[in-house]
């Protein structure tokens, strides 16, 4: 795919595809699906060219992280940029139960997130 790089905003990575992969269907969050075919779709995205990968801690009860991790693992992580939305809370039955995001939630989301 041959698009032109763009910049994010007037401060942002300069190097971006302009076409960012939403990776929230990858774990579960809509139907079932396996990592077979979530690591599929994230290799055919990043060998197109697709540089930003959006997940959220929250997606898959934390699956959906580690399996783009599986994805880059082993590539330039130079060319990637990552958007992950934090503070989502969900039970253990995966029902979501809401936002934490206080600042101990935030510290402990960074610390686990990609």
């Amino acid at each position: 795919m041959s698009q032109d790089a763009i910049q994010l905003g007037r401060t942002g990575p300069k190097n971006v595809f302009p076409i960012g992969l939403g990776c929230m269907a990858l774990s579960s969050s809509y139907t079932q699906t396996d990592d077979e075919t979530g690591l599929r779709v994230l290799d055919r995205a990043l060998e197109r060219g697709v540089t930003l990968l959006d997940t959220g801690d929250f997606y898959g009860m934390g699956h959906n992280e580690m399996l783009i991790g599986r994805a880059i693992r082993g590539r330039d992580r130079a060319r990637f940029q990552l958007s992950v939305k934090f503070g989502g809370q969900r039970d253990p039955s995966g029902a979501w139960v809401g936002f934490d995001t206080s600042p101990a939630a935030v510290k402990t989301s960074c610390a686990y997130s990609l």
